[in-house]
């Protein structure tokens, strides 16, 4: 015997409670194989999660296209940041800067570049240079050229912009998604109890495959073991 498995998707999920749902718009009362309590309570929250997954949708999607022009963004930050510290510390082995302007980038003395591998890096770094260049510049120093300054920032703050905005993409695409998660077991619950429901109407309906047939009107999704698979193909090729 074939048997049931509920629905493992959200899209599954929706598409079960909708055949239910539309049986209940065909049928009269005395034809339908749920309660009208059940269709009720399906169609009121199949409205509902319906919503919830488009909304998640949505905002997984613009998480997805925003996020290919935000790499781009850290690459080019990344780019910048680590020339500019690269001529720092080439600057001040020719002894044009003293070592001890390090302290105003926070830099450390040996002439290495920080990690700037995670985007956090990038956010903390970017305005550590750009605060020790300008106060440095400031107290008389030579300004840093080929990138100047003014052009690491320009892509430091294009990058910090679509950082913050990745930021809020990530958070509305997180509780998009608890939202719909909470709904889940609400979503089973009900399927469960409409399959249980047809099953019970159409328990002494015969042949089999007539009863299997009504069933899956409503929406059930029934599945054959290996076994039963191998065995009704030899019966038809026989």
């Amino acid at each position: 015997m074939p048997y049931r498995r509920l629905p493992n998707t959200d899209q599954a999920r929706v598409r079960a409670l909708k055949a239910a749902v539309e049986k209940g718009e065909m049928y009269n009362v005395r034809d339908l194989a749920i309660t009208l309590k059940t269709l009720f309570e399906a169609r009121n929250f199949l409205h509902r999660f319906e919503a919830a997954q488009i909304y998640y949708t949505q905002c997984y999607d613009n998480q997805s296209r925003a996020s290919h022009r935000h790499q781009m963004n850290v690459k080019t930050a990344r780019l910048y940041i680590s020339h500019f510290i690269q001529v720092f510390n080439l600057a001040v082995l020719r002894d044009e800067i003293k070592v001890e302007h390090k302290q105003l980038y926070g830099l450390p003395v040996s002439n290495t570049v920080p990690d700037l591998v995670s985007e956090s890096s990038l956010v903390e770094w970017g305005k550590k240079i750009i605060e020790g260049e300008q106060l440095r510049t400031t107290q008389g120093g030579i300004p840093i050229y080929n990138p100047t300054i003014a052009r690491v920032k320009v892509y430091y703050d294009i990058f910090l912009d679509s950082y913050e905005r990745q930021k809020n993409y990530q958070a509305l695409t997180n509780r998009s998604l608890d939202e719909l998660a909470s709904m889940r077991d609400r979503a089973d619950e009900l399927i469960l109890d409409i399959w249980n429901q047809v099953e019970a109407k159409y328990q002494d309906v015969t042949p089999n495959d007539i009863r299997l047939e009504k069933c899956r009107d409503y929406g059930l999704i029934y599945y054959y073991r290996s076994s039963e698979k191998i065995k009704e193909e030899k019966e038809i090729s026989c």
